[in-house]
C-alpha cells in the first residue's frame, strides 16, 4: 500500500489532526503554564466543551479539587519521562458522578514545558473489579471450599470404600461399574481439593527472582507436553530487576496461562505462543482501602495468535467455574488472579479474533537499605 499520495496531499498540521481525531480517546496537550493548547474531538466529548473554549482554559478548571492529575504532570516535566497512572477519579459534576480514567502522561521534547494526555475511560464496575484484582472472586469460593471440604468429601470416602468392598465380589460386568464409582468420586475430591487453595490465606513466601528463569522452566515443560508442535518466541528485556514474588507460584501462573494459550490454538500448525517481559516506569495502582499507590513496573505478557475469547464471556474470565472447555472446572484462571492479587499484582486480559493477551504487572523486589553502624550496635543494646 502506497501512502505517498496523501503524504503530498495533506500539510504535516492538518494530518496529525487527522491522526488525533480518529484516536478515540481523548487527547489534551498543556503548555508550560498549564493552559490547553490542543484538544482532540473526543476530548471535547470528555470535557464538555468546545475546543475553543478548551484553548483558553486551565487545566485545573475541569478537574476536581486536589486532582492528582495535576502532580503527575509535574512530575512528567521534572523527570521527562511518561507516567501511566490506573484509576485516577476525575468524577465532578462537569465532567460526571462516578468517572474514573486510566491515564497516560507524556512530555513533548520539542515544546519544552508542554504535555501531553491521553484518558482511558473506566466503568464504575470496571473500576470494581480492577481495584480488587478479581480477588472478590477468588472469595466467591472459599466459604464454598470450605463447606465442601467437610459436607462433601468425607461422605465421598465412604462411597468409594463401599465400592471398592463391592468390586471382590462382583461380576466382570459389574466390577465395571464399581470402577466408574470409583474414579468419579476421585475426580470429585481432586476437584474440592483444587478449590480449598483459594481458602489458603497464609502469608506468601517472597523473595527476588529471575522471571525468565522461571518463564524458561515454563517452556520446557510445555514444549515436552501440552504445546508440544506449538512455536514458543521469546520477547524478553535483559535487563529486567528481579520480580518480588514466590517463585513456584510463578511457575503456577504463566504455566497456566501457557496451557490456556495452547488449548486456543489448539492443532493450527500456524499457532504461536510469545512470551515477553518489559518495564513499564509509571504503572501504580491503589491499594483497596488505602491512599497508598504500589508501583507495579514488572510487565510480563502470554499471546497466543489463537481465535480469541468472546466478548461476552472477557468481564467475568476470572470468575470461577467459567469455563468454554467441555471438560474444564473453571477454576484456573481463578486461581491465577487470586495468586497474583495475592502479590499485590494486576492480571488483565486483551483480546481479538486475531489472539489473546493476558498481561501480568508485577512489583520488582527492592533492596532494604543497609543500616548504618550506629543502628546496628542501637540493635544490640
Amino acid at each position: 500500500m502506497n501512502s505517498a499520495p496523501l503524504a503530498a496531499a495533506a500539510d504535516p498540521a492538518d494530518a496529525a489532526q487527522i491522526v488525533l481525531n480518529t484516536i478515540r480517546r481523548p487527547v489534551i496537550m498543556i503548555g508550560p503554564n498549564n493552559f490547553i493548547t490542543y484538544a482532540n474531538a473526543d476530548a471535547e466529548d470528555f470535557f464538555r466543551s468546545s475546543a475553543t473554549v478548551l484553548a483558553r482554559s486551565e487545566l485545573s478548571r475541569f478537574l476536581p479539587f486536589g486532582s492528582p492529575i495535576l502532580t503527575l504532570v509535574e512530575q512528567v516535566r521534572e523527570r521527562n519521562t511518561p507516567v501511566n497512572e490506573y484509576r485516577v477519579d476525575v468524577s465532578s459534576p462537569r465532567l460526571g458522578i462516578e468517572k474514573m480514567v486510566d491515564i497516560y502522561v507524556a512530555p513533548v521534547p520539542e515544546f519544552p514545558g508542554s504535555v501531553v494526555l491521553m484518558f482511558q475511560e473506566r466503568s464504575v464496575a470496571d473500576k470494581i473489579d480492577r481495584q480488587m484484582t478479581h480477588r472478590g472472586a477468588a472469595r466467591s469460593v472459599t466459604g464454598l471450599a470450605a463447606m465442601l471440604a467437610h459436607e462433601i468429601k468425607n461422605p465421598l470416602s465412604g462411597i468409594r470404600g463401599a465400592a471398592q468392598l463391592l468390586e471382590l465380589s462382583a461380576s466382570d460386568e459389574d466390577r465395571a461399574l464399581t470402577r466408574l464409582i470409583t474414579d468419579e468420586t476421585d475426580r470429585i475430591v481432586s476437584l474440592v481439593d483444587r478449590m480449598e487453595v483459594f481458602s489458603d490465606e497464609r502469608p506468601i513466601d517472597r523473595y527476588p527472582v529471575n522471571i525468565h528463569v522461571v518463564l524458561d522452566h515454563v517452556k520446557a515443560l510445555a514444549k515436552n507436553g501440552f504445546a508440544r508442535g506449538i512455536k514458543i518466541v521469546e520477547d524478553y528485556d535483559p535487563s529486567l530487576p528481579p520480580v518480588y514474588a514466590n517463585r513456584d507460584q510463578l511457575v503456577q501462573i504463566f504455566l497456566n496461562l501457557v496451557k490456556n494459550a495452547a488449548e486456543a490454538i489448539g492443532h493450527d500448525p500456524q499457532g504461536e505462543i510469545r512470551l515477553s517481559t518489559a518495564f513499564r516506569s509509571g504503572i501504580r495502582m491503589s491499594i483497596p482501602g488505602s491512599q497508598d499507590r504500589v508501583s507495579l513496573p514488572l510487565e510480563f505478557c502470554v499471546h497466543d495468535n489463537g481465535p480469541g475469547v468472546s466478548e461476552d464471556l472477557l468481564p467475568i474470565l476470572f470468575d470461577p467455574f467459567i469455563t468454554t472447555k467441555p471438560n474444564g472446572s473453571g477454576l484456573g484462571l481463578a486461581l491465577v488472579a487470586k495468586i497474583v492479587g495475592d502479590h499485590g499484582g494486576v492480571i488483565e486480559c486483551d483480546s481479538t479474533p486475531r489472539g489473546t493477551t493476558f498481561r501480568v504487572l508485577m512489583p520488582a523486589f527492592k533492596e532494604l537499605p543497609l543500616a548504618s553502624d550506629a543502628e546496628r550496635e542501637g540493635d544490640h543494646r
